[in-house]
């Protein structure tokens, strides 16, 4: 069918509507006339897939990445970087919108190189032939990769240093997944390897793969092996040679970072994140929830009389002590759900700021009514889902917040996703 494209919506597609019914395409763009073929016929919309484009926008480009289309990590590689930004912010104001949040502030756009930004992949590993492998687009099946454009380059070169090396490693006989983990500079690199094979014959692959692992990657300071197992929120660590951990230095701050702690992606934004999130704040408490190893714990810590850092991985939670060491600010290792409603027990007095940076389920009812109750005079929310955010700033300005600040972060160039940071302020 023939379609024009009216929109972006979350998730990577354009939307087009024939006779009021939705249809969603894939790798289109707002403005655009397509040819496209339906894939799935339900009550309300249909999905489909792109055959031609007949009026292009002006703001398509050839994809950088020979993967793209096939491989399902990136989703708009075929738009000019300045129009991914615009289709992201229109996004998430219309996301808001259809949550009712109200006296929306102008959201500053804060961007950077849209390529060669992450400084973590994670690739599955595929035995015969042996070969490093993303998932294919809607798909579990593999798709073999040897470049990826948005990792940095020294991620890149050791993507490509072992799938030429890795068959004569051995690793397809026991390794299933793989990480690479890269610090500031990219002087020091962490690998982290999953296996379903036992702890004692994991410890022997690692210990015999290790000197020539070194030899391929010289930046190459620690490796990690850890069983694969579904069902399993953490994965349990079978055997570690090198260092387990690296330091990371953002903002002139080191922080140690072991291999399965959380830390932000996108190495050209973190410092501007951070000075987003804690750039100006002080007071005399501040409480950082979902803190993983600390990204803005320490810098809190230097202009707060009192802050307690929330967190309940345990990687994190080691992490996150030794970067706090030495100052005299708290960490629990708690669900923020259960701290907050220790709070509110106890009556604890309301701290000045609250960080908050959930995963992707965002916040939630529960959480938002007991941040209302305990009143803190500010809040600061980032966010890597519009959809959860805007319940949560609408559940928070029923409690009495206002917007006060709005920063779409794009930690992701290339992809749907988008990370916001939003100041909420009482009364």
């Amino acid at each position: 069918m023939k379609l024009r494209i009216e929109k972006a919506v979350y998730g990577g597609a354009g939307l087009a509507r024939v006779e009021g019914k939705t249809v969603f395409v894939p790798f289109t763009l707002p403005g655009e006339t397509v040819e496209a073929r339906v894939t799935e016929n339900k009550r309300s919309y249909s999905t489909a897939e792109l055959e031609a484009v007949t009026e292009p926008s002006a703001a398509r480009v050839t994809a950088l990445c020979p993967c793209f289309g096939a491989c399902g990590g990136c989703h708009y590689q075929h738009a000019e970087y300045a129009a991914q930004v615009e289709m992201k912010t229109a996004i998430l104001c219309e996301t808001l919108e259809r949550a009712r949040v109200k006296d929306i502030p102008e959201i500053a756009k804060v961007t950077a190189e849209p390529f060669g930004y992450r400084n973590r992949v994670r690739l599955h590993v595929e035995r015969n032939p042996f070969r490093f492998c993303y998932k294919k687009r809607n798909s579990h099946a593999n798709l073999a990769v040897n470049a990826c454009p948005i990792a940095a380059p020294v991620l890149q070169r050791t993507i490509e240093g072992l799938n030429r090396e890795g068959d004569r490693l051995g690793l397809g006989e026991w390794a299933r997944e793989i990480e690479l983990f890269t610090n500031a500079d990219e002087s020091a690199m962490l690998m982290a390897l999953w296996t379903e094979r036992r702890a004692d014959e994991a410890e022997r692959a690692l210990e015999s793969a290790w000197p020539r692992l070194r030899k391929i990657v010289p930046e190459l300071a620690g490796a990690g092996v850890f069983a694969l197992e579904k069902g399993r929120r953490a994965a349990r660590a079978l055997t570690q040679v090198g260092e387990d951990s690296q330091q990371y230095r953002v903002c002139g701050r080191e922080y140690r970072v072991s291999a399965g702690s959380f830390f932000q992606v996108n190495r050209f934004l973190i410092e501007r994140l951070v000075e987003l999130v804690t750039a100006g704040e002080s007071g005399g408490a501040a409480w950082d929830l979902y803190a993983g190893v600390g990204l803005f714990s320490l810098p809190l810590a230097e202009s707060f009389a009192e802050v307690t850092a929330v967190e309940t991985a345990a990687h994190a939670v080691r992490d996150l002590r030794e970067n706090l060491r030495g100052t005299n600010h708290r960490v629990a290792g708690a669900e923020t759900l259960a701290f907050l409603r220790q709070a509110v027990e106890r009556q604890a007095d309301a701290p000045d700021l609250v960080v908050v940076d959930p995963p992707r389920d965002g916040l939630g009812a529960a959480v938002t009514t007991l941040l209302g109750k305990i009143r803190p005079r500010r809040i600061t929310y980032v966010s890597c889902d519009p959809t959860t955010l805007s319940r949560d700033l609408a559940a928070l300005l029923e409690s009495g917040y206002r917007l006060a600040q709005m920063h779409l972060v794009d930690l992701f160039p290339q992809t749907f996703h988008l990370e916001t940071v939003t100041h909420v302020t009482l009364g």
